[in-house]
């Protein structure tokens, strides 16, 4: 059963405009621009309210959980960071829907929130929810998917006295720039501007060009990648469908440089696949940079959220 949060006392009403100017425009934006009860009846499965007399807690609002976990991610937040900023902060509690009467979510609840997600078959649905919101709007273009990947770090852990080690099992090593890195690899194709169309969540050792032709089977317009994707019988596939094949292009065997053709292409397709960056380095400034789980499908929900809270940040900037 959901439990239901209390309604506004006069305390909440009185202290309804304290709070920075800048914060509350930003939540006023997100509460406008954001269907928050599409995106918790998304996940509705989640729990089973069939059964009103079925005993046990009552679990939070799923509006309320949706966005601690977008605040988290949008302020690069831990789990006890995100409970004390949702007891500190009265912006925090007025977006969740929290009045100054109700509880607040403790660290634990945040923790089996997403193993419900992870257990239920829902690690994806949010940005899956997500991304179909923004086609309807017309904010995901179709001029064009471009395809990278990045490598998210994770500890290479120490060998213990008995032998053991501390490394995360699931995390493989890979050679990038001619340095060893250990962790996972993140997988993005998004629209010409920036908005992630679809994702892939692996061990660093799965090579870049591996999940590409899942994340573009449904392109009609064109493909932008970098070099690391070059290859013969995905160019000959995609040209017979009538796709423009804009991989940057690497020298053949024996050919000392590239033509001033392949050369000019390079550089029109780096400006245009440039863009793929921009979601790399968003979730890179919110922290990131390492994984903070152990384990694949842990990660993975961790990056599908990322994903998630980078595709609605992004659509407010694409509506005057």
């Amino acid at each position: 059963m959901e439990r239901r949060n209390r309604d506004w006392s006069l305390t909440d009403g009185l202290t309804a405009g304290l709070g920075g100017p800048k914060m509350g425009v930003f939540f006023e934006r997100c509460q406008r621009s954001v269907p928050w009860d599409q995106l918790g009846n998304s996940i509705r499965t989640l729990f089973d309210d069939s059964k009103p007399g079925k005993g046990g807690r009552p679990h939070w609002p799923l509006v309320t959980m949706v966005k601690c976990l977008m605040l988290q991610k949008w302020f690069n937040l831990s789990d006890p960071q995100l409970e004390e900023m949702l007891k500190d902060r009265l912006s925090f509690r007025r977006f969740v829907g929290l009045s100054l009467e109700d509880d607040t979510p403790d660290e634990t609840t945040f923790v089996v929130f997403r193993r419900r997600l992870r257990e239920t078959g829902h690690d994806r649905t949010l940005f899956a929810t997500t991304t179909e919101i923004l086609k309807g709007q017309g904010l995901i273009v179709s001029e064009g998917t471009l395809v990278d990947a990045t490598i998210i770090g994770a500890p290479r852990g120490r060998t213990k006295a008995d032998g053991t080690s501390t490394r995360d099992p699931e995390a493989s090593y890979t050679k990038k720039s001619g340095q060893i890195r250990h962790g996972y690899k993140g997988h993005l194709a998004t629209d010409r501007r920036g908005v992630i169309k679809d994702f892939r969540f692996t061990t660093a050792k799965t090579h870049e060009s591996q999940h590409m032709d899942e994340m573009i089977e449904d392109e009609t317009v064109a493909v932008f990648a970098d070099s690391a994707y070059m290859d013969q019988r995905r160019e000959e596939r995609l040209t017979r469908r009538g796709v423009y094949y804009g991989i940057v292009k690497r020298r053949g065997r024996g050919q000392p440089e590239l033509s001033f053709a392949q050369k000019f292409i390079n550089r029109t397709c780096s400006v245009i696949r440039a863009v793929v960056e921009h979601p790399f380095a968003w979730m890179k400034n919110m922290g990131y940079g390492r994984a903070r789980y152990r384990g694949l499908i842990r990660n993975a929900l961790d990056f599908a959220l990322m994903a998630t809270a980078y595709n609605w940040k992004r659509s407010f900037s694409l509506v005057p």
